[in-house]
């Protein structure tokens, strides 16, 4: 990897955690379009990989709701396993630019709902029958662009739930779809020893980061600079859908 892509990548690492800090925002949506455009579509993903998991580990353990959330939502957790090594077989043999425009509808997909929160309401019955689909489908996107967003954030978003735990059983997915992403990108040989070791260093760029953003909270309008990442998200996202 050449120094200068190598700096994009890792100011792209940091002010992904910058987004995450400041406004709770997905860190590998945020960082994704990136890290594609820097390094391309395979590398980034295994970049991103280890901070993903460790900037979202905090609220998915600490919520208050941890064993609640996993009892409720354990069918869909478990089917992102056979969900994510679908996507990543499919991410070994399918033309990579497919996969690129594909994670560009998801981010712009991602920020719409962000930005026009539609109220949608999933009646009771269904909430059960949905959740090993949803799973199964969030887990073919995650092994195939690196998102962890679709379609598990509109399922969630429809259930209505009270903001600590949507935002707990959204985390909780992220973190076990980062997981699980990692395993199957060493298996199908994506994620090299080389890639695991600078995923691990590019701890240090998102951490800080986030902390950053987090400390920022205090002394910047949070939703002007929302609204200002998300417009750049469906920039990028839309350069992705094109390129």
């Amino acid at each position: 990897m050449e120094w200068s892509l190598l700096a994009f990548a890792v100011v792209g690492l940091f002010l992904a955690g910058i987004v995450k800090g400041a406004t709770g925002l997905g860190y590998s949506s945020c960082a994704l379009p990136f890290l594609v455009s820097a390094i391309g579509l395979k590398p980034a993903m295994a970049l991103v990989v280890v901070p993903a998991m460790a900037t979202n580990v905090t609220v998915a353990c600490t919520a208050g709701h941890f064993f609640e959330t996993s009892r409720r939502f354990a069918s869909l957790y478990l089917a992102m396993l056979p969900g994510i090594a679908v996507g990543v077989y499919l991410l070994v043999w399918v033309n990579q630019a497919v996969a690129v425009q594909l994670l560009g509808v998801i981010i712009i997909a991602y920020v719409l709902l962000t930005v026009f929160r539609p109220q949608m309401s999933l009646p009771q019955a269904l909430e059960g029958v949905l959740k090993v689909p949803t799973g199964f489908a969030n887990g073919v996107l995650t092994g195939l662009t690196g998102s962890q967003v679709m379609p598990l954030f509109p399922y969630m978003m429809s259930l209505n739930l009270d903001p600590g735990r949507m935002v707990q059983a959204i985390n909780l997915a992220v973190l076990l779809a980062s997981l699980l992403l990692a395993i199957g990108l060493l298996a199908a040989g994506i994620m090299t020893a080389q890639l695991l070791g600078v995923s691990v260093l590019a701890l240090a760029p998102a951490l800080a980061g986030c902390q950053l953003g987090t400390m920022a909270r205090r002394y910047i309008p949070v939703d002007k600079f929302k609204s200002v990442v998300l417009f750049v998200l469906l920039v990028t996202g839309a350069l992705l859908v094109l390129r």
